[in-house]
């Protein structure tokens, strides 16, 4: 086993009382479920003993995690067309287009970024978060366009998690909103978690959940929507959209969190929603580096259309 990919932690206040599987993930940048088969695995200690995936952890504890060695791909390199907006030995920014779903999973074996990037990068990927997400360090939804980070070898991959752990990464996207917002700025600070009936839904809730920040600005009010700029404090699933949901004002095109769709919306086919930057601390230069796109078709269509 790789000395790089044993990693240790102090149990900090922000995670006094989660769960170990969720503070594994939160702390190693590995999804929960990966999380929860180390732990499964006997893999992680808290204070020096083997833990469960429910154990509620403490303040001061000690946790230590040991990332398995990589493993041959199982996801199939193919010739899929990639948008790279910048590319080293380290990292990799890619814009990555609406539908498109980034790693496989049930329903979507292949066609996934991840087997683009396969394509391009061959083994060049980090192994952390296994044979199927290889490189990912983040993730962005499948309706949702825009800048996605990819780490190419283990040590990039453990810096920007920790970055992204540690609030460091800024990442701002752009949307469509319903409704006319009142406020020119604010921010939304209410925990997410898992819907309580939902379940490949997330929601506002005090009850397994993790605290989550987005703040906005207005740019532009129009007759029934508004155009705002969303700036991630913390990176939840669906964060943007549930937290735009709660406060009344989901994004267009959201059939999820934003319930029935007009005409205009259901033509979006998915919700009006852009990753548009991205910036971070580069994992080797320690450079601060930061990229940006442009707003793609579907969402200056949009734009257009609600004006009138």
């Amino acid at each position: 086993m790789a000395s790089s990919l044993e990693r240790s932690f102090e149990i900090g206040p922000e995670h006094d009382g989660e769960r170990a599987d969720s503070v594994v993930s939160a702390l190693s940048g590995i999804t929960r479920s990966a999380a929860q088969k180390l732990i499964s695995s006997g893999m992680v200690k808290i204070d020096g003993k083997v833990c469960s995936k429910s154990q509620k952890v403490k303040v001061g504890q000690s946790l230590e995690v040991v990332l398995p060695e990589p493993k041959p791909l199982e996801a199939i390199p193919q010739d899929i067309p990639l948008d790279i907006v910048y590319e080293d030995d380290d990292v990799i920014i890619v814009n990555k287009p609406r539908g498109m779903v980034v790693h496989p999973a049930a329903g979507n074996p292949d066609g996934t970024l991840v087997n683009a990037l396969l394509n391009h990068c061959g083994g060049s990927l980090s192994g952390i978060n296994g044979v199927v997400r290889p490189g990912i360090v983040h993730r962005i939804d499948k309706d949702t366009s825009g800048l996605l980070l990819v780490a190419k070898n283990d040590r990039a991959h453990l810096s920007l998690a920790a970055q992204i752990k540690a609030h460091s990464v800024r990442r701002e996207y752009e949307a469509v909103v319903r409704g006319v917002l009142k406020d020119d700025r604010g921010t939304i600070d209410a925990p997410i978690g898992r819907h309580p009936t939902h379940r490949k839904k997330m929601a506002v809730t005090s009850k397994y959940s993790r605290n989550a920040i987005t703040h906005y600005e207005v740019i532009e009010r129009l007759n029934k929507y508004t155009h705002v700029k969303l700036m991630l404090e913390t990176g939840r699933t669906h964060q943007i959209r549930v937290h735009m949901s709660y406060i009344g004002h989901p994004v267009a095109g959201d059939p999820v969190y934003g319930g029935s769709l007009n005409r205009e919306e259901a033509a979006l086919n998915g919700q009006c929603l852009h990753a548009r930057l991205i910036g971070f601390v580069h994992p080797t230069t320690g450079e601060y580096m930061e990229f940006s796109s442009d707003l793609p078709d579907y969402f200056t269509n949009f734009l257009e259309k609600v004006k009138t």
